[in-house]
């Protein structure tokens, strides 16, 4: 007999999974009993948040959605943070959780993590399925497979109870039913192209991979690339390209003399255009937007709007010939914004293409640091999907080490550099563990300022008392050498990440001061 355990495990198989985050319980015993005749690569964090943010490293560069297993109850609690994150910058991920016997949920009788209604936490953050009865299954699959592999992207969660774990499953799993897309109209924003005299693109994360179609797109159109947070990594040294944010005020005037505007997959959100809160973003309202999203596009007001994937839309766009100026304005833009970076940004700045110097192509994984505030705002990367942290969206501290992992495993080819604050590391210092554990390439960078010296910052900003900024860390020697790690301290000037992981890099700074005279 062919068990409900067996044939979900089956159809990840069949999906393409290769590689699974969990931490198992007694509530996911039968799906671990499936594992290893699927072949899938299991690798355990040492939480169930990491398990999450490794399941979203590893859909951002592998292009296909992850997969984390966790059991009922705290397993499900501990990933809504990684859950949430993987919504805000659109990355396809699918829970699967236990949950208890169908004949006690929502009664309260106090079996072991029991939940109110379990179901109704993840479903405001992405679709939510409850399998009742095995029968039911294909269906949900089918559904599952549409969510996570059209669209938008974001988290899909599935709960198995656990009375259905072992029960007999039906013979087949259906068919997504997801067909070829309709081509798109792009009637309306060519001649908005054509009659245009200063054309701009702001490329989003839809445009992670279409580096190539983006290229040629920005080239046949002589058009300035703006590249927000998710989009960096993209037209790397290229003469037309922005990598700079949207919240910079020499950006923002490129976008006000755009004519037009063309946004390609970028929802406009303030953490990318206007992350100091004061309003200035230009309007937008005559700009041409691509997003696959129609509920994005309905959002913000448009001259023309164009659904589908940036990729297939990108060559469908022209204007006849080229605007010969777009390289100039482009150049002008770029010296205008790394001008316009606060005070010390640009030694941060600088830092980061040093360590991109030092390891052409790696993967930057970035938590909610200092350095990562600095390269939001100006980075040209050099590598397609190369750049990505949780510093944007929803932006959860302690994202990098497991994100690094993920990273890791989806592309054992690249190097991996993991910045993370001190502060940040202390959220998720496990998965450190694991890397050592799995012996992947991944260099940690940990920017140790003994606090969280950005709130501290803010703090100051705002005349309140700095308290609760100074959380001691660990010896971080002491921390290395008991995962196994090799161990280097240095200064943001000496600095070298050339030599392979996994290891840990301590760079020194000078430490956070609470108090309100500090």
């Amino acid at each position: 007999m062919t068990t409900v355990a067996q044939r979900l495990v089956e159809w990840l198989q069949a999906m393409g999974v290769e590689v699974i985050f969990g931490i198992p319980g007694v509530h996911t015993i039968e799906l671990y009993r499936a594992l290893p005749a699927a072949g899938i690569r299991h690798v355990t964090p040492r939480n169930e948040a990491g398990a999450g943010f490794m399941a979203d490293g590893y859909a951002r560069v592998s292009g296909r959605f992850g997969v984390a297993l966790v059991i009922t109850g705290p397993g499900l609690t501990n990933i809504l943070t990684p859950m949430a994150q993987a919504r805000a910058d659109s990355v396809p991920m699918l829970v699967i959780s236990g949950v208890n016997r169908r004949d006690t949920l929502g009664k309260g009788l106090g079996y072991l993590h029991e939940m109110p209604d379990q179901l109704a936490v993840t479903r405001s953050l992405g679709p939510a399925y409850h399998l009742d009865r095995p029968e039911d299954l294909p269906a949900i699959l089918a559904d599952v497979a549409g969510a996570l592999t059209s669209g938008r992207g974001g988290p899909v969660h599935v709960q198995i109870p656990l009375d259905l774990m072992a029960a007999k499953a039906p013979a087949t799993v259906a068919d997504s039913g997801a067909g070829d897309a309709p081509a798109p109209d792009v009637a309306t924003a060519n001649r908005l192209l054509q009659e245009g005299r200063a054309p701009v693109i702001l490329a989003g994360g839809g445009c992670r991979r279409a580096d190539a179609a983006l290229r040629a797109l920005a080239e046949r159109l002589g058009a300035p690339v703006i590249l927000t947070t998710n989009a960096r990594g993209l037209l790397h040294g290229h003469p037309l390209v922005v990598p700079a944010s949207p919240s910079l005020e020499p950006v923002r005037a490129l976008i006000r003399a755009a004519d037009p505007l063309l946004v390609l997959g970028s929802e406009l959100g303030p953490t990318d255009c206007d992350m100091y809160a004061d309003g200035g973003f230009p309007a937008t309202g005559g700009m041409i937007r691509v997003d696959v999203d129609a509920a994005q596009l309905a959002r913000h007001p448009a001259a023309a709007t164009v659904q589908g994937d940036v990729a297939a839309v990108a060559p469908r766009l022209t204007r006849g010939a080229p605007v010969a100026d777009g390289a100039a304005r482009a150049e002008q833009a770029r010296a205008a914004a790394r001008a316009a970076l606060p005070p010390g940004y640009a030694a941060e700045v600088a830092l980061l293409e040093r360590l991109r110097d030092q390891v052409p192509g790696a993967i930057m994984v970035g938590d909610s640091t200092q350095v990562i505030y600095a390269g939001n705002l100006w980075h040209d990367h050099d590598r397609p999907g190369g750049w990505f942290n949780a510093a944007t969206g929803f932006g959860a501290l302690g994202y990098a080490t497991g994100a690094a992992v993920g990273a890791a495993l989806a592309a054992p080819e690249a190097r991996v550099l993991c910045l993370i604050g001190d502060g940040g590391l202390m959220f998720a210092p496990g998965e450190v563990l694991t890397a050592a554990e799995e012996g992947l390439d991944v260099t940690f960078i940990v920017f140790n300022n003994h606090g969280f010296g950005e709130i501290a910052d803010a703090m100051r900003a705002a005349g309140a008392e700095v308290l609760g900024c100074t959380p001691r860390p660990p010896d971080l020697e002491a921390f290395a050498r008991a995962c196994g790690l090799p161990f280097t301290r240095a200064t943001a000037a000496t600095v070298d990440a050339a030599s392979p992981g996994p290891r840990l890099i301590e760079v020194v700074l000078p430490p956070v001061q609470d108090g309100s005279n500090a």
